[in-house]
């Protein structure tokens, strides 16, 4: 037998900017970034995806982009207008829009030296990302975030996907970003509960990594579900920070079976098909977080005080943590239409072990490899009866 061996390592290195009018013409941040890595002395190549909601939401956004192009016309060049495509879980779920942005940059002639841009929800960034990683076996990506959750959590990592088969991110690719920006202004124009939906995942990281971060998202609550911006910028900023950081010092392509950042996931993305998607992701992982926090308690490793200060925060920002899909077919297990069959298909998309984050304490996150059915019925039946602390005092 003859063999050849070979390893090698490939460096990653991504920013994540945070700013104000990205696309003001005085703000050079986004010109400077394509202007990095420029091929000769040729302006660097663009292509826009723009979220079809964000585009409603700021109608003059395509002609100040193509203001902002021609403005920084010696470091970039505008392929043709913005190619607006419909934001959400549509995004993600219609293979014809996936298509639509790789005719666009095959017509185009966008290259590897080129930049497709994506600005919108997480959605959008995901399936962006995923014809960038696949156009040409990778196009640099940049991202604009526009939502809380996309600011904070997705769009600053290096996962990209597609739903497909009934399953959430089936499809994907790590590939990360050649940067990202956030810009505040994005957050102004957004419903309520996309404002909110975003909070979960930092509610979710501090968990299960850093309790100060908790004690100050508590504070803030109520400034946050009245939308006070400054708040949220440093929610943002520290969620993102955490992020980054597990990315780099960790598992970033998740070769293993541990995926601590999914904290409160297995449910979460279950709920989503469950409801057809009517729950947006943040609200399904706020329950998610419910459920894994009120079983940690079941199962004795939280205390029932720090289990009620978590469930009245997320009640606090405004969060629902029961759904009647959470007790849907709860006297057939076997039917896929089940919140229980969420562990199956978290265990299939990791592959090896079924891997769980749960609570020991705040702050504290412990992985655990089983979780007993009848104690997580159980659960479900204690959120669907949990009313917050304030409520019951004013009914007795």
């Amino acid at each position: 037998m003859r063999s050849i061996s070979q390893e090698f390592k490939v460096p990653f290195t991504y920013s994540v900017f945070f700013t104000e009018g990205v696309f003001n013409k005085e703000n050079t941040l986004l010109a400077d970034i394509v202007k990095q890595k420029k091929s000769g002395a040729a302006p660097a190549k663009v292509f826009y995806v723009l979220d079809e909601g964000v585009a409603k939401a700021h109608p003059g956004l395509a002609f100040q982009i193509a203001s902002y192009s021609a403005h920084h016309a010696d470091s970039m060049t505008a392929l043709a207008a913005p190619l607006i495509i419909p934001g959400g879980e549509e995004a993600k779920n219609d293979p014809a829009l996936l298509n639509r942005v790789l005719e666009a940059i095959n017509q185009l002639g966008v290259c590897r030296h080129s930049y497709l841009l994506a600005i919108g929800g997480g959605a959008v960034l995901d399936m962006v990302g995923f014809a960038a990683a696949t156009a040409h076996r990778g196009i640099r990506h940049i991202r604009i975030p526009t939502t809380v959750l996309s600011q904070n959590d997705s769009g600053v990592g290096v996962k990209n996907s597609m739903n497909a088969f009934g399953k959430k991110n089936f499809l994907g690719t790590f590939a990360p970003p050649y940067g990202v920006i956030n810009d505040s202004r994005f957050l102004l124009t957004l419903e309520d509960r996309d404002w909110r939906s975003g909070i979960a995942e930092a509610v979710k990281v501090a968990l299960i990594k850093d309790a100060a971060f908790y004690e100050r998202i508590k504070q803030d609550a109520a400034k946050l579900a009245a939308r006070e911006m400054e708040p949220m910028q440093d929610l943002i900023f520290r969620c993102a920070e955490m992020h980054v950081e597990h990315i780099g010092g960790g598992d970033p392509f998740e070769f293993g079976s541990s995926r601590p950042l999914d904290f409160g996931h297995w449910a979460a993305h279950k709920l989503e098909q469950m409801t057809n998607y009517r729950l947006r992701h943040g609200e399904a992982v706020a329950i998610g977080i419910a459920l894994d926090v009120t079983y940690s308690k079941l199962a004795g490793m939280l205390s029932e005080c720090e289990c009620n200060s978590i469930l009245n925060l997320l009640c606090d920002l405004g969060f629902t943590i029961y759904v009647p899909e959470l007790s849907q077919r709860m006297d057939n297990p076997a039917k896929k239409l089940h919140i229980l069959q969420g562990l199956q298909e978290f265990r299939e998309h990791l592959g090896g072990q079924l891997t769980i984050m749960l609570l020991q304490k705040i702050g504290v996150g412990v992985e655990v490899h089983h979780l007993d059915e009848a104690l997580l019925i159980e659960t479900v039946n204690q959120l669907q009866q949990w009313r917050p602390a304030r409520v019951l005092a004013a009914t007795t």
